[in-house]
């Protein structure tokens, strides 16, 4: 006789990058999982905490090679979940910051699917921290923003000069196609001179860092061959890293 099918759809943050950086509570669901439908930003370690007979699927999207439109993967979780049961969905980071997590949840609730969220640890936080950057640190910032650096539309975020005019610190997500455009921004309300890290990687063995100001960050990004997935992080709080320490030891000294 067959069990009966109680379907389900997990929505779980794997966090920013390291594989070791899921919580435990995520891992536990894979435990559990009858198939798994992963992002482009996963590591593959991940996959093995859930069973050898669980469906495995890739649904994710890079920049310019989009694997399945979002419609299709909410979808598929609903037709996954009525066939097989658990469905768990791992996505990168958090998937209610910027991940369209809430989309999704939205779609499966509406087909009558139950579901469950397990957070994620953000890399808007993590991804910085990892570097020795606080996004908040007393005496120096005390509130940040986290900005999509590409909309709905494809547009930068509005939201940016708004922040640019603030001393908060501001972490930009998915924007390392728009860095002249941020720069501009900046720019256009005399900071120039803010300290600017784009942090590529982040948390994984491939982690790179790119660090200066508004009026220099352009050229070393160029020098550097900065791509994506990266975070931007803007503000007084870049120079407390250590690790950073030296690029901003040596801009004073060129300036004296």
């Amino acid at each position: 006789m067959n069990p009966i099918i109680q379907p389900k759809v997990t929505l779980v943050g794997a966090g920013p990058g390291d594989p070791d950086l899921i919580t435990l509570k995520g891992v536990l669901a894979l435990n559990k999982a009858d198939v798994v439908l992963y992002d482009a930003l996963i590591d593959p370690v991940l996959l093995d905490h859930a069973p050898a007979s669980a469906i495995k699927l890739f649904v994710g999207k890079r920049v310019g090679k989009h694997s399945l439109p979002q419609e299709d993967t909410n979808q598929l979780c609903v037709s996954l979940a009525r066939k097989h049961g658990h469905v768990v969905r791992l996505k990168g980071g958090d998937p209610f910051v910027f991940g369209r997590g809430a989309e999704e949840l939205d779609y499966i609730e509406t087909c009558g699917i139950s579901t469950e969220v397990i957070p994620g640890i953000t890399s808007a936080i993590a991804v910085p921290a990892v570097a020795g950057v606080p996004v908040t640190k007393r005496g120096v910032s005390e509130s940040f923003w986290v900005v999509t650096g590409t909309t709905s539309s494809g547009g930068l975020s509005r939201d940016l000069a708004l922040a640019a005019q603030s001393t908060a610190t501001v972490v930009i997500l998915m924007g390392t196609k728009k860095l002249a455009e941020i720069v501009s921004v900046y720019r256009n309300y005399e900071q120039q001179d803010l300290p600017i890290a784009i942090i590529q990687s982040g948390t994984t063995r491939d982690e790179k860092i790119t660090a200066g100001y508004i009026h220099d960050i352009e050229e070393k990004a160029f020098e550097n061959n900065v791509e994506a997935p990266a975070i931007i992080i803007i503000g007084e709080v870049v120079r407390e890293s250590t690790k950073l320490a030296e690029v901003y030891r040596e801009a004073v000294k060129y300036t004296l």
